[in-house]
């Protein structure tokens, strides 16, 4: 089963200069200023999903180079481009493995090397010879499903072109994708096969949209497909997924991924925060918390009142020095005299918790 990820070591890629042997829990949520460098430390996990050719949905074919191409080749992903910055180094420890890993540039791509694997007995095996094929073999692919297993959820797209407010072909059900463009049969699936989760869901909706009943998950049987429609409560009007705010489908795929947990991913949400009430956020902040306790989890976001709702070592303060990003775990023995007057996301707003926008 594929181990949390408690150790990253990240050089040169984007504004990250050098992030060494930064710690990570089983929670981890990111607040700071636009620019600050949360989403390009989210873009890092994306590029080691396409690394190992695991799939994402902007991606035409899952590949680095795909990945690569789509952001306008290797000198946008090097940090102060490439005069300044020749390759990306990065080191990933999944529990008791892990590998090292370098990207040098090239013709606006990268050539990729592996310089060391790490097995569970802490020995260092190299590239070029270090154990038996088989063994390093082994480790490789721990480490690929371990990266493979990140789950990458980006709910931001609710417009009338969303994959999650068109038909959706029934059999795509196997998970649910990082778009929530399936979010229909996903539903289907689980209201079938997992009535308990399906209802935990459902009750969980209606706590946030008072005038929720459930949902109408009706096969069409000659496209196969089925659409995400729903019902308001004391009513048997079928209504579908256009007549759902912004906020509330964004509200419903976030709940479905929270409360639908694979215990051997590790998922990860930019802003999730985007379009709900001050209520709504305190419920998405339960759904984090325990999720949290099955499942490893990274959030980035913007939102203090989201940010009330944890405690200061689930907080990591992303600031930028010097045009490079940083990152530091809040400790609650610094902050303990503030915390006796003031709420974390006050402190936020004060900037005695640094985290806001700085003149460099």
């Amino acid at each position: 089963m594929p181990q949390p990820l408690n150790k990253l070591t990240i050089k040169g890629f984007k504004s990250i200069r050098s992030l060494v042997d930064f710690e990570l829990t089983n929670l981890n949520v990111l607040i700071g200023g636009n620019g600050a460098g949360k989403s390009n430390f989210i873009d890092f996990f994306s590029m080691m999903r396409a690394m190992t050719g695991s799939n994402f949905p902007e991606l035409d074919s899952a590949s680095l180079r795909a990945y690569i191409a789509k952001g306008g080749g290797s000198d946008n992903y090097l940090f102060n481009g490439p005069n300044v910055t020749k390759q990306i180094e990065f080191e990933m420890h999944f529990g008791d493995i892990g590998f090292s890993f370098k990207l040098d540039t090239t013709d606006e791509t990268f050539l990729s090397s592996t310089n060391a694997m790490f097995p569970g007995s802490g020995e260092l095996w190299d590239d070029s010879g270090g154990g038996t094929p088989k063994y390093h073999t082994r480790i490789l692919s721990n480490v690929s499903k371990c990266i493979s297993s990140l789950k990458i959820y980006h709910f931001h797209d609710t417009s009338n072109l969303a994959g999650m407010r068109r038909p959706q072909t029934i059999d795509d059900n196997a998970y649910l994708r990082f778009d929530a463009s399936n979010i229909a049969p996903f539903l289907l699936y689980l209201k079938e096969n997992d009535t308990r989760t399906y209802e935990q869901i459902v009750d969980t909706i209606r706590l946030v949209a008072l005038f929720f009943g459930d949902f109408i998950l009706k096969p069409e049987e000659i496209k196969e497909k089925v659409r995400l429609r729903w019902q308001q409560k004391n009513s048997d009007y079928p209504l579908k997924a256009y007549h759902l705010s912004d906020g509330t489908l964004r509200f419903i795929c976030l709940t479905t991924a929270l409360l639908k947990i694979d215990p051997s991913s590790i998922i990860i949400i930019d802003e999730p925060e985007l379009g709900l009430h001050p209520y709504a956020i305190e419920i998405l902040a339960e759904l984090i918390q325990a999720a949290s306790t099955k499942t490893q989890l990274i959030v980035s976001t913007q939102s203090p009142a989201l940010v009330d709702c944890f405690e200061p070592e689930d907080v990591i303060v992303v600031n930028r020095e010097d045009g490079a990003s940083t990152f530091q775990r809040l400790k609650a023995d610094e902050l303990s005299i503030w915390l006796e007057d003031y709420s974390l996301g006050d402190l936020w707003r004060k900037n005695i918790v640094e985290g806001s926008p700085v003149h460099e």
